[in-house]
């Protein structure tokens, strides 16, 4: 792939259908692909379930640093807006987690209850700024289409879209690759379709128009690690989950064929 700026893939997909999981386990594929380039995990669901899967602890999320940046303002601080800006964006540097071969920065939650909306202003702002420092950067996105509804993922190379074998998580897909259509400036995307039963993997799902980039059975090995609460970069070589997502980066382009 020619250097043309920062591969940003962002899941998404409705709850529940695994998309935290899966964002992990391509950050370790690609850790493992590219040792030399520079990764980042970003964690915008406020469920807040990608540094357990990636086995990383997280002091500082961007909304703490959101909070301090309007604190200092409220507090009369006479530096001008500009100044203040650039401390925000510099301390953003300040809560990456770095890890074995890549990056980790949290979102955080939200800060009211039921109210995502200012940190999902902010996180437009951080995945500007931090693509130029980044060749391959993941985003767990928060189920549903909030964040593509508004924009902030309207920059990302590559859209992921998650569902199982359900009717509603099927609806869901298209919602959001309906929107994106209109607010994101994808070049590529494509649909996993994750957690499959037997049944399901046999007769195949329909997603419609939806590429599929890869059809991933059910993995007893994944369900041990998440009810442990252990990292699912654990996983063994030979897991169908992992080689799914490997698929799935070769249908984007990402990796090549083997």
């Amino acid at each position: 792939m020619e250097d043309r700026g920062a591969v940003i893939i962002a899941m998404t997909g409705k709850g529940g259908v695994g998309k935290t999981s899966l964002a992990a386990i391509m950050v370790g594929e690609l850790v493992r692909e590219f040792p030399g380039k520079r990764i980042l995990a970003i964690d915008a669901d406020p469920a807040v379930g990608l540094s357990t899967a990636l086995g990383v602890e997280v002091e500082t999320t961007v909304d703490d640093i959101r909070r301090e940046f309007v604190s200092t303002v409220e507090g009369g601080d006479s530096r001008s807006a500009l100044e203040l800006l650039g401390d925000a964006r510099f301390r953003l540097f300040d809560a990456l987690v770095e890890a074995e071969g890549f990056s980790f920065l949290a979102i955080g939650r939200p800060e009211a209850a039921g109210c995502y909306c200012k940190v999902n202003s902010y996180l437009k702002d951080v995945i500007s700024v931090l693509s130029s420092n980044f060749d391959y950067i993941v985003i767990d996105g928060e189920a549903g289409i909030e964040q593509v509804n508004r924009r902030v993922m309207e920059k990302v190379t590559h859209l992921v879209l998650v569902t199982d074998a359900s009717r509603k998580g099927v609806q869901v897909i298209h919602t959001i690759r309906d929107v994106a259509r209109d607010l994101v400036m994808y070049e590529r995307a494509g649909a996993i379709l994750n957690r499959l039963p037997a049944s399901a993997m046999e007769r195949g799902v329909d997603i419609g128009d939806i590429p599929v980039l890869a059809a991933i059975p059910a993995d007893d090995a994944l369900a041990g690690l998440d009810i442990e609460g252990s990292s699912v970069l654990e996983l063994p070589d030979g897991s169908p989950v992992r080689a799914g997502v490997r698929r799935a980066l070769c249908g984007l382009g990402i990796l090549k064929e083997e």
